[in-house]
């Protein structure tokens, strides 16, 4: 019986470490608990920051684009060569919405009689433009422009310096030039 007393004595040894062993287990280490609390708290900080890099990235590409449209609808309204007259102007109604495309379409037919009679040319050439102010459906941006005229009466370049304010627009998924003011 002394081997079967000590198999009947071992089981209970075992059993008793191998609970101890679980239970050790089961228990989290304090240092295990405050690395993870520290890794969700860095991650979520690191998803914070990307999500505001993002955005400020974003905000950028608009402002850009809104500054490309200003400045491209600047020089669409200030290069018209009488040789090519309907295609600039068609041009312009391409690039434009709203209140200011339908002034320029009304106004289109009169407009191209007139650069056709007096054979004029101009070229602008943007100096320097910025962005005014911002909303949420598009900007306003300010333009400085200088113009070099030419026409049948007189075949010297007049230059001539412009400040536009070009508001542009967010329409589906173009931005195009809603008004258009000269600034003086």
């Amino acid at each position: 019986m002394t081997a079967g007393a000590e198999t009947a004595v071992a089981a209970p040894e075992e059993t008793a470490a191998g609970e101890t062993v679980a239970r050790n287990r089961r228990r989290p280490n304090k240092t295990v608990v405050v690395g993870l609390i520290a890794m969700v708290a860095l991650g979520g900080l690191v998803g914070w920051l990307g999500i505001r890099l993002h955005g400020y990235h974003r905000d950028d590409a608009e402002r850009a684009e809104y500054l490309q449209v200003g400045r491209q609808g600047a020089l669409n309204l200030t290069t018209i060569d009488y040789e090519h007259a309907e295609a600039d102007i068609q041009r312009v109604l391409d690039s434009s919405t709203g209140g200011f495309y339908d002034d320029f379409k009304n106004r289109s037919n009169a407009f191209l009689e007139v650069v056709q009679k007096a054979q004029a040319k101009s070229v602008g050439t943007v100096t320097e433009a910025g962005i005014e102010s911002i909303d949420a459906d598009g900007a306003t941006v300010l333009v400085g422009v200088n113009v070099e005229t030419t026409n049948l009466g007189s075949k010297d370049k007049t230059p001539r310096t412009w400040r536009m304010r070009v508001s542009v627009s967010r329409v589906g998924g173009e931005v195009k030039v809603s008004d258009v003011a000269f600034v003086p």
